[in-house]
């Protein structure tokens, strides 16, 4: 386990070890700017003592962390742990009304953030008085000489590190619990499946917020000793490209839809990188093997959810890389097929995946209902439907939980269901996830109208727009005079989802 092999109890230890190792390395790039190990320790240090002492931050407290990338997040998210508190990282794509869902569920009386989200703080601290919003571009300025001594809190592998908040079929997001073992043992996981050394750099593009880039991306590069290529934007791709090859990027974790905009793009294929990992939704066959094609960089599909720390499976470096297939679990973890009643499957038999391992969080956030229905015998159920073959490879088939995937992040249906419910005349609604080469998936929306009533389609996507991320708002609204049913009552999405669009 992570904890053991790097002699560490908790997170921040462990990148503090990794700094007093080599204090002068870049830890950091970020356009032409770099961030040494000791410099970002120092910032992270300071961080976390002004938290205690300027903001009454004490141990067992979530703080918020609401920021776009930027070389601030590593303090930040450092900074929180050294006071003993446990980080609540928050989409930067949210509204208001769901960034103050996150923080009123959490408890979070201090959030840090930054200028870029500014205009959303009056909204938030209205809604929730007492609310202190610190940007962190104040707090990281330490005095000269570096302020004074401090001792980060004493925090054991079990106490909890971060909550990640995950949207669920009720609609309402769930936090899941990650204690510090949790994310260590996974980045010991990830550094063993990935070969990681202290000369890799990797490549983060997507947002750090993400479970997959807070292991991937941050967690595991400044533990192992490595370097963060931040990149600022990947639009336009060629600047994104310019930024790897300049830093001379190894690694590059993203996601599917990545990947297809390099097979599609007039781009250089002498990268420097070493490997390529997708994750955070299906990778399509067809754009793994057009990539593979392409490139001499072997693109592995990877497999995971934030319950898990986030990394369950991937497929192995060396080989054999199978299309179509999650790969095989990665160090120390456990991954089978189950059926209903908990019985594990045999290959090709169709089942729900579960994992168990020291990645396995600890449970949902004040919802011990819904952390009863995720466990069973000490396995997390995924909610995700596959089957293993004969060498061991595991394959996803469907969702059992009706989940879309836009561009990697999470959409529920259920969400963007109760949020049209509230514009006056819908009598029902049902959303579904269709096809998109561009994002993996859209929303579309299903709406029967009251009796009598005229509805229009751009005023409720300008509704929808003022409450909902815009990766939630669903692509277009089609209007029927009833949705299809069952017998029981039930919405037949998987007829809507045949109908001609």
């Amino acid at each position: 386990m992570a904890g053991k092999l790097y002699r560490h109890m908790n997170l921040h230890l462990a990148f503090s070890g990794a700094a007093q190792k080599s204090p002068d390395k870049p830890a950091l790039f970020w356009g032409e700017n770099e961030f040494s190990y000791g410099v970002l320790l120092a910032q992270s240090r300071w961080v976390g003592y002004r938290l205690q002492h300027q903001f009454g931050v004490r141990p067992g407290d979530h703080v918020g962390l609401w920021l776009r990338n930027c070389p601030e997040f590593v303090p930040a998210l450092f900074g929180i742990l050294m006071a003993g508190a446990a980080s609540v990282p928050i989409n930067n794509f949210l509204k208001p009304d769901e960034v103050n869902f996150i923080l009123q569920d959490a408890g979070v009386d201090v959030l840090l953030t930054h200028g870029p989200l500014g205009e959303a703080l009056p909204a938030l601290s209205a809604a929730r008085p007492g609310l202190r919003a610190v940007l962190i571009e104040d707090l990281i300025q330490s005095p000269a000489g570096g302020g004074p001594d401090f001792a980060p809190a004493p925090t054991t592998e079990g106490d909890l590190a971060v909550i990640v908040y995950t949207s669920g079929t009720t609609g309402r997001p769930k936090g899941a619990m990650l204690s510090h073992g949790n994310l260590l043992h996974n980045v010991e996981s990830c550094r063993q499946v990935l070969a990681a050394i202290e000369y890799d750099r990797f490549a983060v593009l997507l947002p750090m917020f993400h479970s997959f880039m807070l292991c991937v991306g941050t967690f595991l590069p400044l533990i192992v000793g490595g370097s963060i290529v931040l990149v600022r934007s990947v639009h336009p791709l060629k600047n994104a490209l310019q930024e790897i090859i300049h830093r001379q990027a190894t690694i590059l974790p993203a996601i599917p839809q990545l990947f297809r905009a390099l097979v599609d793009g007039h781009v250089p294929t002498a990268l420097p990188l070493r490997i390529c990992v997708s994750g955070a939704a299906p990778l399509p066959v067809q754009t793994l093997q057009d990539f593979n094609r392409k490139f001499p960089v072997p693109l592995l599909e990877g497999y995971g959810l934030s319950e898990a720390s986030p990394v369950v499976s991937m497929n192995p470096i060396p080989g054999p890389w199978k299309a179509g297939s999650i790969g095989k679990p990665v160090p120390d973890v456990e991954l089978c097929v189950q059926d209903d009643e908990g019985v594990v499957l045999p290959p090709r038999q169709v089942g729900e995946l579960c994992v168990r391992g020291g990645n396995v969080m600890i449970g949902y956030w004040n919802q011990p209902d819904e952390t009863a229905k995720a466990m069973r015998g000490g396995w997390l159920l995924t909610g995700d439907i596959g089957y293993c073959d004969e060498d061991g490879y595991f394959y996803i088939t469907d969702r059992k939980k009706d989940m879309l995937l836009v561009n990697g992040l999470n959409v529920y249906p259920r969400e963007i269901e109760e949020v049209i419910y509230q514009v006056p005349g819908v009598a029902e609604v049902a959303v579904v996830g269709l096809p998109d080469p561009r994002k993996g998936e859209h929303p579309v929306a299903f709406v029967v109208a009251g009796d009598g009533v005229q509805l229009n389609e751009k005023l409720i996507l300008q509704y929808v727009r003022g409450k909902l991320a815009d990766y939630k708002v669903p692509r277009r609204i089609s209007f029927l005079p009833a949705l299809p049913r069952n017998a029981t009552g039930k919405i037949l999405k998987t007829e809507l989802r045949a109908l001609p669009h």
